[in-house]
Order: structure tokens, then C-alpha cells, then sequence
């Protein structure tokens, strides 16, 4: 396994993402296969851990701490802040919450959950536009002084708030969206970040499972499944998004890879700052993504991504209109 380096923190370059056992993907997963597929990431040096307090409403701290039981010292552990738990009787949060207090309250509710006395790194998951980005992570930083906290973290914000962010507390990770499929952090964090010297982590990089080429049309996804209401997964785009992935699927096949594959190699190859966390609950497919860092990629190769998946090319949004909100603040 290769390393990445994220300010001062020093991590797996492919790290593993926890959200899916726990929600958003449709029937949540087995709990038991869920911890095999932690045990079996850190066997095989992928100890860079992604969890959130939101993920199934502390449900997936809970797991991830059941997994960690005896090997916490083995990993670097990350969690999150920031959304407020769902509402009686709804499933997605009811909103954010970035003040002092609640940060407070936060980072002890996520260490009870985890059954840790610290974590490695701790992000903001979204601004709060009614709190200053100086209180938030003043109250974050007070985590670090009692050593519940080694490290800070952004999520998916602007370059002007990891700027003022960082000011006030060293930033070490901005984690945001990163795939061929979602390139606006190219030309809008990341040169923030690496003037700043803060590392960045991709979430989803595989567009949400799209970029498998596993997915071919919206039945693949169970009823309860939160891509079914995303603006890429819907009507006309789905068909226009499912061209471009064929290309990559073609450009795989060519170099005797799986196309996860070689997308999660195209995020490797964009620098040692760079540590994607693909998500998964099975071992299956964790063995798959750990392949990518097997793969070598030329810069023919990368040339070639580039022309088979633009920019620009994705149709429709990440998010319905709320949620489109909540980013990039």
C-alpha cells in the first residue's frame, strides 16, 4: 500500500469508506460482513477509516467501533460533524449546525460511539452559513488542546473558507467529491489547498458505484436507495452518463483492468496529497479497489481519460437543489 500525505498526517492512499454499511445505498448491510471487510482493509495496509456521527444516525460509529475492538492503534481513524441527526420519522438530516457548542457536544457523542478516547482526524461534514467558519473550528481546535483530536478537517467547502479555516487551526484534509465524473474541485479547492499545504480526500470515487460499470440502468437500485432521486441517476442523464462510462469501461478492458479500477487510478496518479476512500461492505468488492494501486497509469493514459470523459461532461447535478446548497459554502 502506498502512503498519502494530508498536511502533517500521514494515511493510506486508498483508505476505506464506511458510509454504506450503514445507510444510503439501500438495504443496510450485514453488520458481521461489515466488520470483515475493516479487518480484511487493515490486513491489507488500507487503515485510513471514514465514518460519520450522520451515517445511520450514529448507527456506523457504533459498527466501525466494533471493528476497531483491539486494533485502534492500527489505523487512522476519521469522523465527522456538523449535520444534525434526522427528525422524527425522516431519514435524511434535518439541517446543520456548526456552532461551538454543538461541536463540543459532537466529538464526545462520536468518542462514546467509537469507544475511543481520540480520533485522528476530525472534519466539519458542512458549513454552517449561520456560524462563522472561525467559531466552528475554534471550538474544533479546543478538541485537539484536550487531545480528543490529533487532526482537522473540512468537508466539502470553498477555497475561501479553508483560507479563513486555517487561519485560525492548521486544516490537514478537505474531503470532498472527486471523481472522472465530478471534477469541480480542479479548478476550485485544490489549488487553495495546495498552496496551503492541505491534503485532499475524494468521497465517491467511483461515482457512487456508477463508474463499476456494474450499474446499466435505475431498477439496479433498490427502492430505498438514495440514488434513485439524484439528478445523475435520473431520466435522460442516466442514459447520457452511461455512454461516457461505457468509454471508460473500453479504455479498462484495454489495459486488463476493472473499470473501479482504473478509475481509482486516476485519482492516484493526481498526486501524494490525494488519498481516495471508496466505500464498500463487502470484501469482494474491497479487494477489487485495493487492485488500483497496482495500476500504473502513462501519461498517454491519463490523456486518454481526459478525452473520453471530460469536465464537463456529466449530465445533471450531484444533488437535488437543497443539497446543492450545502456545498462548496
Amino acid at each position: 500500500m502506498r502512503k498519502s500525505q494530508l498536511g502533517e498526517l500521514t494515511v493510506s492512499s486508498l483508505g476505506l469508506g464506511c458510509m454504506g454499511m450503514s445507510q444510503s445505498y439501500g438495504v443496510r448491510g450485514d453488520d458481521d460482513e461489515s466488520i470483515a471487510t475493516v479487518h480484511a482493509a487493515i490486513d491489507a495496509g488500507c487503515t485510513f477509516i471514514d465514518t460519520a456521527d450522520v451515517y445511520g444516525d450514529g448507527a456506523n460509529e457504533e459498527l466501525v467501533g466494533r471493528a476497531l475492538a483491539g486494533r485502534r492503534d492500527e489505523v487512522v481513524l476519521a469522523t465527522k460533524f456538523g449535520f444534525q441527526s434526522p427528525a422524527a420519522g425522516q431519514s435524511l438530516p434535518s439541517g446543520v449546525n456548526g456552532s461551538p457548542e454543538y461541536a463540543r457536544s459532537a466529538i464526545d457523542a462520536s468518542l462514546r460511539r467509537l469507544g475511543v478516547d481520540h480520533v485522528d482526524l476530525w472534519y466539519l461534514h458542512r458549513r454552517d452559513p449561520q456560524v462563522p467558519i472561525e467559531e466552528t473550528v475554534g471550538a474544533m481546535a479546543e478538541a485537539v488542546e484536550a487531545g480528543k483530536v490529533r487532526y482537522l478537517g473540512l468537508s466539502e467547502v470553498s477555497g475561501d473558507t479553508v483560507r479563513a479555516a486555517h487561519a485560525v487551526h492548521p486544516i490537514s484534509a478537505v474531503q470532498s467529491e472527486w471523481s472522472l465524473w465530478t471534477r469541480d474541485p480542479e479548478t476550485g479547492v485544490l489549488p487553495t489547498l495546495r498552496e496551503l499545504g492541505v491534503g485532499f480526500v475524494p468521497f465517491s470515487p467511483l461515482g457512487r458505484g456508477f463508474l463499476t460499470g456494474q450499474i446499466t440502468s435505475p431498477d439496479d437500485f433498490p427502492a430505498d436507495d438514495m440514488r434513485r432521486g439524484m439528478p445523475r441517476f435520473s431520466g435522460e442523464n442516466f442514459q447520457r452518463n452511461l455512454d461516457l462510462v461505457a468509454k471508460v469501461r473500453s479504455l479498462a478492458e484495454s489495459k486488463g483492468v476493472l473499470p473501479s479500477q482504473l478509475a481509482l487510478a486516476w485519482l492516484l496518479a493526481q498526486g501524494n496529497d490525494i488519498a481516495p476512500i471508496p466505500g464498500t461492505k463487502r470484501r469482494t468488492y474491497l479487494e477489487q479497489n485495493l487492485g488500483a494501486v497496482d495500476v500504473t497509469l502513462t501519461a498517454e493514459d491519463l490523456a486518454e481519460l481526459d478525452a473520453a470523459f471530460p469536465a464537463d461532461a456529466v449530465a445533471g447535478d450531484r444533488y437535488n437543489a437543497g443539497g446543492m446548497e450545502m456545498v462548496g459554502r
